[in-house]
């Protein structure tokens, strides 16, 4: 806020004005654990930009040559894109709160870089992925039921970790999935998923302690941790003799990808993925054209030459 000389007041640091802004984020924009540390990243940049210049006095010059900065050091077009919308966010927040009069934000785009499609796999290498012995580990129970359920339903990672039992409905197949800005939405589970889930929930109780909440839990009893799920994909992917570099949203890409690809329907793989914009979906039509690509060259007799 600024007091009668068009000054900031001494409260209001940059650092306090960040915080209080993060704040907002979390608790009445409810926005994930994840989503909020990459809004202080973002926020932490701008701050370290500009510690000879106010934030009350940043233009828009200085913007772009914060901008130019980071791209000079390699940022891509796409995080910098990304960087840009937290700054322009935490000014249109100061102007709501602090009396900001201009938002130095607007009007700055960032350099254009290509657009890199999303990894999946494919339908062959998806189903080798899941077809692992469970025998009479418990783990690797639990991990045919995370990865058979991220795979069949396209959940993002917290979403999974976010899962608790009372989600699941045996009865009609469906998991209710808290998504981005704490939207919730009703995602189907495949017959596998579902098979190996009944499984899960009967042994889950041998080592479950007092007060967890979450359906997939450690070999203590505890909520697993994102990392340790990601950990758990990747080195099951090497057992299974898949090269990729495999992660939990490879398996969301995946499930969007191969939905896309048998039902055309757009929409629903919009409205399975959560996804706020349809803009965003449309990344797997170029994955589905180019499939369609690869079998045209393959196979048509005017297609170019076989190498």
């Amino acid at each position: 806020m600024l007091n009668d000389s068009g000054n900031m007041l001494s409260g209001d640091t940059p650092a306090a004005l960040a915080a209080a802004y993060l704040s907002h984020l979390a608790n009445e924009r409810r926005l994930s654990p994840l989503t909020c540390q990459s809004y202080a990243c973002d926020i932490t940049v701008l701050l370290n930009f500009s510690k000879d210049v106010s934030l009350d006095r940043l233009q828009i010059h200085h913007i772009r040559r914060f901008i130019a900065q980071l791209h000079g050091k390699g940022f891509s077009g796409r995080s910098l894109a990304k960087m840009l919308s937290a700054w322009r966010g935490f000014y249109n927040y100061l102007a709501r709160n602090q009396d900001y009069v201009c938002n130095p934000c607007v009007g700055v785009h960032a350099p254009k870089s290509p657009r890199s499609l999303p990894h999946t796999l494919s339908p062959d290498e998806a189903a080798k992925l899941l077809e692992f012995s469970i025998d009479d580990d418990l783990m690797a129970l639990r991990d045919k039921a995370m990865f058979e359920l991220c795979y069949s339903s396209g959940l993002r990672l917290a979403e999974l970790t976010a899962l608790k039992p009372a989600d699941l409905s045996f009865s009609d197949g469906t998991a209710r999935v808290t998504g981005k800005g704490n939207k919730t939405r009703i995602v189907p589970m495949g017959s596998q998923a579902i098979q190996v889930l009944c499984e899960w929930m009967k042994r889950r109780e041998v080592l479950v302690k007092p007060g967890t909440t979450a359906l997939f839990i450690s070999r203590y009893g505890k909520n697993i941790s994102s990392r340790s799920i990601s950990q758990r994909l990747k080195i099951q992917a090497v057992r299974q003799g898949i090269s990729a570099n495999v992660h939990p949203h490879v398996l969301r890409h995946s499930f969007a990808s191969h939905l896309l690809q048998s039902s055309g329907d757009l929409r629903a793989v919009q409205e399975m993925l959560g996804h706020a914009s349809i803009s965003t979906t449309q990344i797997y039509t170029n994955l589905d054209f180019q499939h369609l690509a690869k079998v045209y060259d393959a196979t048509h007799p005017r297609a170019k030459k076989k190498g």
